[in-house]
């Protein structure tokens, strides 16, 4: 998609939901990601996270215990030894040198021994992309490799000084978009990677580029803490002027998409060589102008996001598999609430019940998770077939509720055509994306008061703010945005282009 910098005031800070035609100020629309499509690859146990250890005594698994006797926020705690959880998505226009710069982040940080990287160097000269050596750390499928470009999200874990951070690397390419946004959703926070070289940042920055597409996306996915990497600097010989005017560019893009400025920092890279990554760089050029902190520092001094562990327990599906034993394994990330073993779940919209005979983040065997945990449940007594991804898993008392139409408040794009009634959509929804038709043109909203300023419009343009009702093809698991601000978020879809990023105020039945 393009979206052009001056038409857009604002990504979402304006209100959401509408009684009565008045609106109540409430939406910086803000997601938290969800789980790649391929079951999450990650680091040997040596790489020692916090996040898998629970020093503290769990919860025996006594299946019948009641719920109450865990205190969540304190096991919390001493689990992660009193280091926060952050998922991280990494984002940028394809080539920027994503994966290479995470991967080399992870082998400086002893994620990947020296024999396997000695390994990967050898296997991508002999496929003549030397260069690319630091990348298949992430992209490890055969696929990828040959094509050189991140197709799936790759996740996995590392810790910095004070935090245990989750990391996705999604891809760039404009074919994988749908993927990237489903690495988007279950984010905290987001390291924005551009290329500093001549033409390249342009070429992304520009029309058809990623760079822009990416900062919208994230921002209205909820990620307000966002790090740029400023990469292959070393190709400019790391000039001042080149930085800045890359700094300044981008600063008031992302001012207009609804960053903050004091929420966005930047950081001047080299993934290839690996200056300035896990230790201030001692390269001269550079340091006679950046004092600033190397982008492990800035990780690190990201703030955790408040964690809903006191709503009713909701996870989305991003993979289902068959596991050795009886029952399944579905991964995803759970949104709001806590799980423990033995536990008794429903999954909509197939409306099944299921037990929870084990879980596991990491690999690693626990006896209870939490908001903010990506994990893996094995589940017995119900079908296989019946469970995709993109349902959600839920406690039986308060389930979350299935519709096929419901009213959202919308802020369109830069779209070539104007949307009418009947419009045809992709919905993309946490791990999902479904087919969809606008079916109703309700109201045109004021940008930043939400007062209504004309009802039943016959079409809407781009840049405009309105409230619209939308039909899927199957029913889909949605919570109100004011209840669930993590489920009732989405993007709009057509042919190709993101056009509009909107949040969920009434469910019709």
């Amino acid at each position: 998609m393009t979206v052009s910098g001056n038409k857009q005031t604002t990504g979402f800070d304006v209100p959401s939901t509408v009684e009565n035609g008045v609106v109540s100020r409430d939406l910086t629309v803000t997601t938290i990601p969800d789980t790649p499509s391929k079951r999450p690859e990650t680091p040997s146990k040596a790489s020692g996270g916090a996040d898998e250890s629970p020093s503290a005594p769990t919860p025996g698994r006594t299946p019948g215990k009641t719920k109450q006797q865990l205190d969540i926020r304190a096991e919390l705690e001493k689990r992660q030894g009193g280091k926060p959880l952050l998922n991280l998505v990494v984002i940028g226009h394809v080539d920027a040198g994503k994966s290479t710069l995470m991967g080399h982040l992870l082998y400086l940080l002893g994620h990947v021994n020296q024999r396997t990287m000695h390994k990967y160097e050898q296997e991508s000269k002999k496929a003549g992309k030397a260069s690319f050596a630091y990348a298949w750390v992430l992209d490890e499928t055969g696929e990828e490799r040959d094509r050189g470009v991140t197709m799936d999200v790759g996740m996995t874990k590392f810790e910095t000084p004070s935090k245990v951070v989750t990391l996705m690397d999604a891809p760039g390419h404009k074919d994988f978009i749908p993927n990237m946004i489903t690495g988007a959703a279950q984010a905290d926070v987001a390291v924005l990677v551009v290329d500093a070289s001549r033409g390249e940042f342009e070429a992304g920055f520009e029309a058809g580029g990623q760079t822009r597409e990416h900062g919208l996306l994230v921002r209205s996915l909820g990620v307000t803490q966002l790090a740029v990497a400023v990469n292959k600097m070393d190709q400019v010989n790391w000039q001042q002027e080149r930085f800045k005017e890359i700094t300044s560019k981008l600063g008031h893009f992302l001012k207009q998409a609804g960053f903050k400025d004091s929420d966005v920092f930047y950081v001047p890279t080299s993934g290839l060589s690996g200056e300035n990554l896990t230790t201030k760089s001692k390269v001269l050029e550079l340091t006679s102008w950046y004092s600033g902190p190397c982008l492990l520092d800035q990780i690190d001094s990201f703030k955790p996001p408040q964690r809903s562990v006191d709503k009713p327990f909701r996870l989305c599906v991003s993979d289902v598999f068959k596991d050795q034993g009886s029952g399944f394994c579905v991964t995803g990330k759970i949104e709001a609430g806590y799980i423990q073993t033995g536990d008794r779940i429903l999954a909509m919209p197939p409306n099944e019940t299921c037990t929870v005979k084990g879980i596991s983040l990491h690999d690693e065997p626990l006896d209870w998770a939490a908001a903010g945990d990506h994990v893996s449940l094995t589940v017995t007594g119900m079908d296989i077939i019946k469970i995709n991804v993109g349902c959600v898993f839920c406690g039986i008392k308060e389930p979350i509720r299935a519709c096929s139409r419901f009213r959202a408040r919308i802020l369109l794009f830069n779209i070539e055509v104007p949307i009418t009634q009947g419009f045809p959509v992709l919905l993309h929804y946490q791990t999902i994306s479904e087919p969809a038709t606008i079916r109703k043109l309700v109201s045109v909203l004021h940008k930043s008061s939400g007062e209504v300023l004309k009802k039943k419009p016959k079409c809407l343009g781009k840049g405009m703010n309105a409230v619209v009702e939308i039909q899927t093809q199957r029913p889909v698991a949605l919570e109100l945005y004011k209840d669930f601000k993590e489920l009732g978020r989405f993007m709009l879809r057509y042919v190709g282009s993101t056009i509009a990023a909107g949040v969920v105020t009434e469910i019709k039945e």
